[in-house]
């Protein structure tokens, strides 16, 4: 259930918003990122994922935002949880000016593997492409967002 931006702006201004983070990882190491379109994190380069809906259960959701980002729906038993995380952003879909909200996400990071060869969707409307970076290159590069090389440290 998508909400009406109205009522989402009232959402982001008042509560934190429940998501679920995808830390895909093939056998050679390097990780998915996308460079994001939209605020918040605008212009960094990302791990795919997604909000969770109202009366979406986790599977569900797991299932609809890995067919949505990768073009293939997992079920969440093929993932493993690195951890809960919260993501504090100044700004919001909103915008970056002093009426705008800023944004709390609590999130779920879900690592899941994938062969070499998988092939991918392009990305959705949150993200301009696809790539796939070496661990050490998003640890270290100023265009991959802080949120996302927190999961850095919990990859097995």
């Amino acid at each position: 259930m998508f909400l009406e931006n109205d009522v989402f702006r009232t959402v982001v201004a008042s509560t934190p918003l429940v998501s679920m983070d995808l830390i895909v990882r093939r056998p050679s190491g390097e990780l998915l990122l996308g460079q994001r379109l939209n605020r918040p994190a605008q212009g960094c380069w990302f791990v795919p994922g997604g909000r969770i809906l109202k009366n979406e259960g986790l599977d569900a959701a797991f299932a609809r935002l890995t067919l949505t980002e990768l073009g293939t729906g997992f079920a969440r038993s093929d993932a493993r949880l690195l951890g809960i995380y919260e993501h504090f952003y100044q700004d919001s879909v909103f915008g970056d000016d002093e009426a705008s909200p800023n944004t709390h996400y609590v999130v779920m990071g879900y690592q899941l593997d994938l062969p070499e060869d998988f092939p991918l969707n392009p990305p959705t409307i949150q993200h301009g492409e696809y790539e796939w970076w070496s661990v050490e290159n998003v640890r270290a590069d100023s265009r991959v967002h802080r949120n996302t090389q927190a999961y850095l440290d919990a990859l097995s």
